[in-house]
């Protein structure tokens, strides 16, 4: 279990949500490996670690997650395709926090890909229940629509075992645009990675994180130019950078991912150096 970021009156638990490889070409687009490996290594096949951490946000009023992991789902098909090498642990996670998962109030997904919502429906048994049975779950209204109806490109990461329990649930919360959940934690529709992707701004007593998803998902993707092959809007991509780094470097934020095994959570300057990070 790693140590929690304490930001202001929230404290902030990265919980393991799995780990697996992807091939580091699809994850830093056309940059040459010559420079991009110097910051983010590859193996000799070129595959690079994700890991795939959901965070908790515990609050004086509430328990927020955003995302949800690769889930128990994965067929051993799967897993040796995306080459998973830990396994989801949320729910463990959770226990040794002295939470079950019927405590959860709201589970925030950036977007619906299979690695980041592959923990809403969960297996028990042979049979599937939605996860989080008392949390509503925050994903805006343009994600959700291209859920329904995916293209042939989204089709490939919009996985309906992933989604459908909550399709017709008091669960589903739609949000279009920008939205406070609670009182400091705001969602930001942001686009670029997909057309329905959002962001999460955390606040509290002064103190405040930025956390981009996918549009951002590990501290070697700070420069805008280095987007991911599996970005559906590259040139949105890259202003959405330039805009919430800036953002987030005058405010002092803290920059939160999910994908990077290297740290949980990084300050910047403006030159992208890093001048603060926490590993847990």
């Amino acid at each position: 279990m790693k140590k929690p970021l304490q930001l202001g009156l929230f404290e902030l638990f990265w919980l393991k949500g799995g780990i697996f490889e992807l091939d580091g070409g699809a994850m830093f687009g056309v940059v040459p490996k010559v420079l991009w490996s110097k910051k983010y290594p590859a193996d000799e096949e070129n595959f690079v670690p994700l890991v795939n951490y959901p965070i908790l946000i515990r609050t004086s009023g509430a328990l927020i997650l955003i995302e949800s992991g690769l889930g128990n789902k994965l067929t051993e098909k799967q897993k040796k395709i995306f080459k998973v090498k830990e396994d989801w642990q949320l729910l463990a996670d959770l226990e040794k926090l002295g939470i079950s998962r019927y405590d959860i109030d709201y589970v925030i997904l950036t977007h619906c890909d299979f690695d980041h919502s592959g923990g809403v429906i969960m297996k028990d048994n042979d049979i599937y229940q939605i996860t989080f049975p008392n949390a509503k779950h925050v994903i805006q209204k343009r994600e959700w629509e291209d859920v329904l109806n995916p293209n042939r490109r989204s089709s490939h990461s919009y996985w309906p075992i992933n989604y459908d329990l909550l399709r017709d649930s008091k669960n589903l919360e739609l949000v279009d645009g920008t939205v406070e959940i609670i009182s400091g934690i705001k969602v930001h529709h942001t686009g670029g990675h997909n057309r329905g992707h959002q962001a999460v701004e955390i606040e509290s007593e002064g103190q405040k994180a930025i956390h981009m998803g996918d549009v951002l998902p590990t501290h070697a993707h700070f420069n805008p130019l280095w987007v991911m092959a599996y970005d559906n809007f590259p040139l949105d991509v890259i202003s959405l950078r330039e805009y919430w780094e800036m953002k987030g470097i005058e405010e002092k934020a803290w920059f939160t991912f999910y994908h990077d095994p290297y740290m949980l959570a990084c300050k910047f300057d403006k030159e992208g150096n890093i001048i603060e990070k926490w590993v847990g």
